[in-house]
């Protein structure tokens, strides 16, 4: 079969934000308006600091601007993997900050916690399943590797299951499957755009005042506090967060620590009950493959599978545009190595192929500080595991802002900073050199060559 036949229908936009549940968007800011706190961004970073702000403050004015719609980006097309890992995982946390990775690793469980108990609290139906996530082997010695985190997460008390190949088979079959470490509540299955959604409706029902199509274009101080420069008006303001993560920082500074990656992903037809049959998947676990170039897949509400990752491709100069969404060799890959991992399922179609960038750091995990002596915090870098770990960046920004000092700010992982990336054309030439590096340690057995093993002492990771 020609994968790339399953293709010959898919739309070209994200499959999450053509709900029929999509709300419409709230008017622009046009004249100028007086705020306590502007938030910059209307993804799951700005709506998850606006709402924590107004739990904390009810009384506190909160003005939340974003330059098109809010979940438009990000937060409206990623895979829905919503994790309680605020360190890009266990492995990336153990490495960088051991001694206190078992505060980090409470203080997330206890993140995607509150996560549950705020779409509760508001009724947010944002399809949340508390499944879990299996990370699996597909290559021998990857086996070697689950097993060395297994032990690993043991020693912090942590519980996982380790799955023999039969066992995985139990639960997902695919006869590229050796073994796998089920992670059972530690991520939970979310419909991304109605999550942001819903937080909106949170956020307007607290009564935040949110402004669509109103790009924040300019940052500077105002007397005591701070302005922000709109196209039809300003927003004075006596404390600003920013979540634009991806796109340039309005503090310039942060912008070398900070690159976009565009990820892709294709979402199938619905199954047939046969078809659901034919590869079990009965617990509805999020599933991602321990390669390098790794895919990650999930089911959907109405029994669609999502396949998306492998490809993770930077464009030189970092410029986010888009006509970087739609790349079609990746879509073909996908499709292929689909077919390859189910090939039960063949002749099944795909509706919704799209892409988009993602923030990355050199560290893989989230970075926070402030700018302006204190009047402006910002949250960046959490390289595609921001679902659930925006929620806590909200709380530490907040944290910031109020100059208070907490179990959060006191962490090593929020009062550290990333090594910022190189100039161009470094930064691209290292980009390529590392990518092509990773791709051939997936052919050798996991092989690190002395390219990434250099970057592994200077602490730059590059291991997912």
């Amino acid at each position: 079969m020609d994968s790339a036949r399953a293709l010959s229908d898919a739309r070209p936009t994200p499959f999450w934000l053509e709900d029929p549940g999509r709300p419409a968007a709230l008017p622009a800011l046009v004249g100028d308006t007086t705020c306590d706190l502007l938030v910059v961004g209307g993804g799951y970073s700005g709506l998850w600091t606006a709402l924590i702000a107004k739990e904390r403050d009810p009384s506190l004015d909160v003005v939340l601007v974003e330059g098109k719609e809010v979940g438009w980006a990000a937060s409206g097309r990623n895979g829905g993997f919503c994790a309680a890992s605020l360190t890009h995982g266990f492995g990336n946390g153990l490495q960088r900050w051991p001694a206190e990775l078992g505060q980090l690793e409470r203080l997330g469980a206890a993140n995607l916690d509150g996560i549950e108990a705020t779409l509760k609290r508001y009724g947010i139906d944002a399809e949340w399943e508390r499944t879990g996530e299996i990370d699996v082997a597909t290559q021998p010695h990857q086996l070697d590797e689950l097993h060395e985190v297994a032990e690993a997460v043991a020693r912090y008390g942590l519980d996982v299951t380790v799955l023999d190949r039969d066992e995985l088979r139990a639960q997902v079959d695919s006869p590229t499957f050796l073994g796998g470490i089920w992670d059972r509540e530690g991520v939970a299955m979310v419909h991304p755009a109605k999550l942001a959604w819903g937080l909106k409706e949170a956020c307007l029902g607290q009564g935040v005042r949110i402004f669509e199509h109103t790009p924040a274009n300019d940052l500077g101080e105002h007397g005591s506090g701070m302005a922000v420069r709109t196209p039809y008006g300003r927003v004075f303001a006596r404390r600003v967060a920013l979540g634009t993560n991806v796109f340039p920082s309005l503090v310039k500074r942060v912008r070398p620590y900070v690159v976009p990656v565009y990820d892709y992903a294709l979402m199938t037809e619905p199954l047939s009950d046969e078809q659901l049959a034919a590869i079990g998947w009965k617990g509805r676990q999020g599933l991602g493959d321990s390669a390098n170039k790794f895919h990650y897949f999930r089911l959907s509400a109405d029994n669609r599978i999502l396949w998306g990752g492998y490809d993770a491709v930077y464009h030189y100069g970092g410029h986010v545009r888009h006509e970087y969404d739609q790349r079609p060799e990746t879509f073909r890959t996908l499709a292929h190595n689909f077919f390859r991992c189910f090939p039960q399922l063949e002749g099944l179609r795909f509706t919704h192929a799209w892409g988009g960038a993602i923030d990355t750091c050199s560290r893989f995990s989230a970075f926070f500080d402030t700018a302006y002596r204190g009047k402006v915090a910002y949250a960046a870098g959490y390289t595609g595991l921001g679902v659930g770990a925006t929620r806590f960046g909200a709380e530490v920004m907040l944290d910031l802002l109020a100059g208070a000092r907490t179990e959060r700010t006191s962490l090593e992982m929020v009062r550290s900073k990333p090594l910022p990336f190189p100039p161009e054309p470094v930064r691209w030439a290292g980009i390529e050199i590392t990518t092509r590096s990773l791709e051939r340690a997936d052919r050798t057995g996991g092989h690190r060559n002395l390219w990434l093993r250099t970057l592994d002492r200077l602490g730059l990771g590059f291991d997912s």
